[in-house]
């Protein structure tokens, strides 16, 4: 009799060991052991913000041989235990879908590309409720516009390459200052703003459900949340990976139905978040939050994702490069449509550039023509210097009087190789070396080296162990892509070219960013 009341008393204990062991989130459906059992539970990694509420699925299962571990795991971590080739999970529940691509796109075939909804969170600007009433709220309601271009904020940002809040962020920026004259360059001047995971942050992108859980837990120094209809919404697809067995199948299965269902829904808005586009639950009555259902843009494309990921590396790289402007006398044709000249447009693209680049980047501008000084075609406009330093003392006022000169011609292929001769000679590491080139046409320089000869000296300057590529953009109808591509090709660049001279701007942009990210 003392034996069977023992047994008796492990069986519960049993099960709460369980519950809580290893930091996991545990949830068992009785005891294994019994003919037809699974041989080890179905492991289920999930995004924080959700794993509380799968777990309660799963606890709530029917009772039976089936048991489930739950684990909360950010991004990145899943991401890396789901290409394991080893322990890798049956299910894994990210934040948003943006993480099943990605994971995809890094090799990880046992990964769908999609999976079904189990819940929602809006990606939102998470304020500070003193930045926000100093804006104007209660009020009024808060635009992103609003806080972007706030003078006193301090914004920060969550990595975008690795966390899919930081990633809906940057469509959500985009969409923002997308009425400016020049999108390309607001963009990347809004992107400037933000610092990854800045300390002392008083505004930064998050998912609706984590102001929710701050307000809760601090409402001594609530958040306020800024919604845009442009930041795709977290979705939290239920991914199921390949490799699993028929008992974890038939597992899987059940929670997949559960987490579709009532129980689903009410586990999720227990939680905080959504369930799949409905209303925030329990927070009508909530000023720090909008409940009522929310517009949120789609999920973008692989190629939409790599595209704007791309441009935040664009825009956060250190770089030491040489500019080159083509000065010759083509440079003063007429833009048509508008009163500027080619080489009015190709300044001021320049000067938007010292934008593009951190304060720290090291810059130096040439401008070049036949027998532009002396017997050589290029000469030095702005020496090489933090962009910090040129965009205060008075760099841009000497870049705007650059001006083409009338019956010179290209000296394209003299002024590349000796530049790119100075550039290997200063070539430093952990910064983006680069030579950017822009040019309306082709070489004229007759008494110079022959192409040949610039495509022996590139090759010969080349160094693949310290890389300096070359960018040319290539300006209005007479540039010669071949040519510049052929050029470039030698230093692993890559030549754009724009016959609409008024693009040049989002040329040199997209070229950079690429170059970055390559």
């Amino acid at each position: 009799m003392r034996t069977r009341s023992r047994s008796r008393l492990l069986v519960p204990l049993a099960i709460c060991v369980l519950l809580v062991l290893g930091g996991g989130v545990w949830a068992a459906a009785a005891l294994g052991g019994r003919s037809g059992c699974p041989a080890s539970p179905v492991l289920v990694t999930a995004s924080p913000d959700v794993a509380p509420a799968i777990s309660q699925v799963a606890q709530g299962l029917s009772p039976g041989c089936r048991k489930y571990e739950v684990q909360p795991r950010d991004t990145a971590q899943a991401a890396a235990e789901v290409s394991a080739p080893d322990a890798r999970p049956q299910v894994w529940v990210p934040g948003s879908t943006t993480a099943l691509l990605g994971a995809r796109q890094r090799g990880a075939t046992a990964v769908p590309e999609s999976g079904p909804s189990v819940a929602g969170s809006p990606v939102v600007l998470a304020v500070q409720e003193g930045v926000a009433r100093n804006l104007g709220w209660p009020g009024r309601t808060l635009t992103w516009s609003d806080v972007l271009g706030a003078p006193d904020v301090v914004l920060g940002l969550p990595d975008p390459a690795r966390d899919p809040v930081g990633t809906a962020a940057l469509l959500g920026v985009r969409d923002a200052v997308g009425a400016a004259p020049d999108p390309s360059g607001a963009f990347a001047a809004a992107l400037r703003k933000f610092s990854v995971d800045a300390p002392g942050a008083t505004a930064y992108p998050a998912a609706e459900t984590f102001v929710v859980r701050h307000n809760a837990d601090t409402p001594t120094a609530p958040l306020v949340a800024v919604y845009s209809p442009a930041a795709p919404a977290l979705d939290y697809p239920f991914a199921r990976l390949s490799g699993a067995t028929q008992e974890q199948n038939d597992a899987v299965d059940a929670l997949q139905r559960a987490m579709l269902g009532t129980a689903g829904t009410a586990a999720v808005e227990r939680s905080g978040l959504r369930a799949p586009g409905q209303a925030l639950a329990g927070h009508q009555g909530d000023p720090h939050v909008v409940a009522a259902v929310q517009q949120s843009a789609p999920l973008p494309s692989p190629a939409g994702l790599r595209t704007v990921l791309s441009q935040w590396a664009g825009v956060n790289l250190n770089a030491r490069a040489e500019v080159l402007l083509d000065v010759s006398g083509s440079m003063q044709a007429r833009v048509p449509g508008t009163r500027l000249s080619r080489m009015q447009v190709t300044v001021g693209a320049a000067e938007q550039a010292m934008h593009l680049f951190r304060p720290a980047t090291q810059l130096r501008v040439w401008e070049f023509a036949t027998q532009l000084d002396g017997a050589k075609d290029y000469r030095e406009v702005l020496p090489m210097a933090p962009v910090s330093e040129h965009l205060t003392n008075g760099d841009l006022e000497r870049l705007s009087a650059v001006r083409a000169i009338p019956n010179a011609g290209t000296g394209l292929y003299d002024t590349l190789l000796d530049v790119y001769g100075i550039a290997r000679s200063g070539w430093q590491p952990g910064v983006l070396n680069v030579v950017i080139i822009m040019t309306d046409g082709h070489n004229e320089d007759m008494q110079g080296i022959s192409r040949d000869t610039l495509l022996a000296g590139l090759a010969r300057l080349a160094d693949p162990a310290h890389p300096i590529p070359v960018i040319a953009i290539g300006i209005g109808a007479d540039a010669d892509e071949t040519e510049l591509s052929a050029i470039t090709a030698v230093t692993g660049g890559a030549a754009y070219v724009t016959r609409d001279p008024t693009k040049i701007g989002e040329v040199f942009y997209a070229a950079l960013a690429k170059i970055a990210t390559s």
